[in-house]
């Protein structure tokens, strides 16, 4: 039984680390924008600015609450948990000082939007990357 169990826990850290994908962030390749910072996609992402760098609106996509990729994004870029986020976007919604970011179901939702959208910024797993976006920050 023991064994079993220890079986049982192995497997699971192994799908756990298998669920965790490289993360991208993505803009419309006709973004003047060839780099993002972590903290300036943060900021985006958190409501602390709705501008790119070059002052031109940003238009951030999201993913769903609990989806793999956007629990890496939020991890490794923005530095924040799920919970976290949604607080600060209930205080700023609640408050009238924002607007959330539009949820879209998949990547590749996410990537036909931003590839159709010059303002709108996305982030999605390395592995569907193509040329109809623009990588400016790869989640580290």
């Amino acid at each position: 039984m023991k064994n079993t169990a220890r079986l049982l826990c192995i497997a699971t850290l192994l799908a756990s680390g298998m669920v965790r994908a490289d993360v991208v962030v993505i803009v419309n390749p006709k973004n003047p924008n060839a780099t993002l910072t972590a903290e300036h996609v943060a900021q985006i992402y958190t409501g602390a600015t709705t501008a790119f760098p070059n002052g031109s609106a940003a238009a951030p996509l999201d993913q769903p609450e609990g989806s793999a990729v956007r629990e890496e994004f939020l991890a490794k870029v923005v530095g924040k948990s799920g919970q976290q986020v949604k607080a600060i976007w209930s205080r700023l919604i609640f408050s009238g000082k924002g607007t959330k970011p539009k949820v879209l179901e998949s990547s590749a939702e996410v990537k036909k939007q931003v590839a159709a959208d010059p303002n709108a910024i996305g982030f999605i797993e390395k592995s569907a990357l193509d040329g109809s976006v623009k990588a400016v920050l790869e989640a580290k």
